[in-house]
């Protein structure tokens, strides 16, 4: 429970109305009720302000109070996240090892760190202070994991990866697993062993299912802060920058190069060995075939700038009208060319 100058305070906003007024959680706009604060981060929602039933609202500057007290901020999406992690209830207490986890002596385990039973945590595995395991993580030999990460349950970590501060692994994520190597060998294919690694830097999270290939030779890396949502596959050797978003069923080749602040929508792709700039933003589905700058937004497949993408996809939808015109103007041409050549004979 907060007050809600004590929330104005953490979002760097001013309270108009009672700014004593005790906020207990943040609720959706329709529902929220007594003790509850809401926001509006988009316009079209404004109506709704009128009606609503919460305690209170976040908003931006310029909104008019409609009978109810507002904190009014720059960004009242992202005042919104923090408040419900202000108010969201804390971290459990560290329960330290619990019984039916399975951690290897040489392990070194940090501070308030808690591993749920069905564990595996390998030989020389380090764990920072208040990480916590959920049931069935595995942690294979020689893995690093920092402070305060979350791995949820059936995530696995394969030999030698290593994971930063604060990062979020969703259930049955994998890092490590092998890239996709295979050398040609007349009519059959020889694996080539995968001998690097993954690191996930800092403050980065992964979403259920996905799956994170370990480097042939040397890193696969995801840079700080990069957010990577469910059913996504990152090949061996690729680099992603910082800040990076990464939504369901994105897939990147091996060996890329990805920027710092890109957005790929989803299912959209990347072939292997180029490179990306910095904020590019690629629509859903689309598809990458070569080097990219930066500093671009892009569609369809292969990508190109999303204006002439709109104009390509207005032609598309007229194609078999087209045709049929582009079918009676050659039949009108056949027949001008020969009459033509039937009065230069005559």
């Amino acid at each position: 429970m907060a007050t809600l100058k004590e929330l104005a305070e953490l979002v760097g906003g001013k309270v108009v109305g009672d700014d004593r007024l005790e906020i207990l959680r943040v609720a959706p706009i329709d529902s929220a009720g007594p003790g509850e604060i809401t926001f509006v981060a988009n316009p079209k929602y404004l109506p709704r302000l009128a009606e609503t039933r919460a305690a209170a609202a976040i908003v931006s500057a310029g909104i008019e109070s409609p009978g109810l007290p507002l904190v009014v901020c720059a960004n009242p999406y992202l005042a919104f996240a923090k408040i419900l992690t202000c108010l969201q209830p804390s971290r459990p207490q560290p329960q330290g090892v619990m019984a039916g986890a399975c951690v290897d002596p040489s392990a070194h385990l940090a501070e308030e760190v808690t591993i749920h039973p069905g564990c595996v945590v390998g030989p020389g595995v380090r764990i920072g202070r208040g990480t916590i395991l959920h049931p069935g993580v595995v942690l294979y030999a020689g893995v690093e994991v920092g402070a305060d990460a979350l791995l949820h349950a059936g995530a696995v970590v394969r030999e030698g990866c290593r994971l930063g501060d604060r990062v979020i692994l969703q259930p049955n994520a994998v890092i490590g697993s092998d890239g996709f190597g295979f050398a040609p060998d007349g009519s059959r294919y020889y694996k080539i062993p995968q001998v690097g690694i993954v690191v996930i830097e800092d403050d980065v999270e992964v979403g259920a299912c996905c799956c994170i290939d370990r480097a042939a030779m040397g890193v696969t890396r995801i840079g700080r802060g990069t957010k990577i949502d469910n059913l996504v596959q990152i090949g061996h050797n690729v680099a992603i920058g910082e800040d990076t978003i990464l939504v369901a069923q994105v897939g990147i080749a091996g060996s890329t190069v990805i920027g710092n602040h890109c957005t790929f929508g989803g299912q959209s792709a990347v072939v292997g060995h180029i490179k990306v700039g910095d904020n590019v933003m690629l629509g859903g589905q689309s598809g990458i075939a070569g080097n990219t700058e930066g500093n671009q937004v892009l569609s369809g497949s292969p990508a190109m700038p999303h204006r002439e993408w709109l104009k390509a996809s207005m032609s598309f939808a007229k194609l078999p009208e087209m045709r049929k015109e582009l079918t009676r103007l050659r039949r009108q041409l056949d027949e001008m060319e020969t009459l033509l050549k039937e009065k230069s004979q005559g």
